[in-house]
């Protein structure tokens, strides 16, 4: 899926690639992942998008949507702003945590598709790219090189996914 502004990513660049079966249809799936996200979402101090602070995950659904967290205080972190919608196939959205530099974010692809009707289940995808582009020292990286990183925000992903299998299910 193609972003609806903003440059796309080269498919080839440095991603962090996750699919896993969900046992609900695409528009289930799809309505659980953005309508639901702080069921499933689950926090961890390592990947948190402010160090030190876990609030509620909100995503404003639709074209010009957002992903943010809050917090208690009335304050919210906005991750990111979507740049591309098809429900219920999937989404795209602008990334960035806490430490990120003007002009540095990475961007995120969530597919949904049918894998069988009956019992209904869904592949959902989701695709990390940019991580590249953040430097190692960056908070977000933990000091990480890029392929260890990625293994353990793949691992990240696939807690995420598994979470969200198990409510839309």
């Amino acid at each position: 899926m193609t972003p609806a502004h903003g440059v796309s990513r080269d498919p080839d660049a440095s991603r962090v690639l996750v699919a896993l079966r969900v046992p609900a249809t695409p528009e289930r799936a799809f309505a659980t992942f953005t309508d639901r996200i702080d069921d499933w979402w689950v926090h961890n101090e390592l990947f948190q998008f402010i160090r030190g602070r876990t609030g509620t995950m909100v995503f404003e659904t639709g074209p010009s949507g957002r992903l943010l967290e809050r917090y208690d205080d009335g304050t919210e972190f906005v991750i990111g702003e979507v740049r591309a919608w098809a429900p219920p196939h999937g989404f795209v959205i602008g990334w960035r945590q806490a430490g990120f530099e003007t002009g540095q974010d990475t961007e995120l692809h969530v597919s949904f598709a049918a894998v069988q009707a009956d019992p209904p289940s869904t592949r959902v995808t989701v695709q990390h790219f940019g991580w590249d582009a953040i430097p190692p020292e960056n908070a977000a990286r933990h000091g990480f090189p890029l392929p260890v990183f990625s293994l353990r925000f793949a691992q990240w992903w696939r807690d995420h996914l598994a979470a969200l299998a198990a409510l839309a299910g």
